[in-house]
């Protein structure tokens, strides 16, 4: 009676268990999505990132400059308004200064912060701010807005040309926003090199 006992208790605790590692196999199979999955919601991520950063630079860009970046104050500098003096005063020195009148000043990226180039007229007043992004999480930030998330939020460009810059060829689509103009610069449909702000 007790063996009988003993094998129904055991056929009972070996039952749970099956239960139990199929549900684990279930629960499993669930939290770790086949790379096809995998890739698809990368994909899609990377395309609201594009978009999330593409609405934030709509507005500021209307004003001539670009949006606040992780504490960084690049938007106190406004294209067509601000001198290298006060850009200096309110950004700090660039990290790599410019080395013509026309050349860039430049604040290479931190930790978080993108990386920005400032060029200048003959008066030494702001033309064009070169946002150049971060270097560490580029995928989730510049380089989420490529060329089909852009077109998808902002429709086809005010113009659309082929340039050569240090020996490679690149595109830039070019949006105007009011009395400013923002051009993407790419090297290829999915990788943005930098954005560039000017007056039209």
């Amino acid at each position: 009676m007790d063996i009988l006992k003993n094998m129904q208790t055991n056929g009972l605790k070996l039952a749970m268990a099956g239960i139990v590692a199929v549900g684990s196999l279930t629960a499993a199979t669930a939290v770790w999505p086949s790379s096809t999955h995998a890739q698809t919601a990368t994909s899609s991520a990377a395309q609201q990132n594009g978009a999330e950063l593409l609405k934030e630079l709509y507005k500021p860009a209307l004003k001539g400059h670009f949006p606040q970046a992780n504490g960084n104050p690049v938007d106190k500098l406004v294209v067509g308004d601000t001198t290298r003096a006060s850009a200096m005063k309110i950004y700090g020195k660039p990290s790599t200064p410019r080395t013509s009148a026309s050349g860039y000043d430049t604040y290479k990226a931190e930790m978080g912060t993108p990386g920005y180039a400032l060029s200048y007229d003959k008066s030494d007043v702001l033309k064009e701010i070169r946002y150049l992004g971060t270097q560490v999480e580029r995928k989730q930030t510049i380089g989420s807005i490529t060329m089909s998330v852009l077109q998808k939020n902002w429709y086809a460009p005010s113009s659309a040309t082929t340039i050569t810059s240090s020996g490679k060829k690149q595109t830039k689509l070019t949006y105007n926003r009011g009395n400013y103009k923002l051009e993407f610069v790419y090297n290829s449909p999915n990788d943005l090199d930098h954005i560039n702000l000017s007056k039209k």
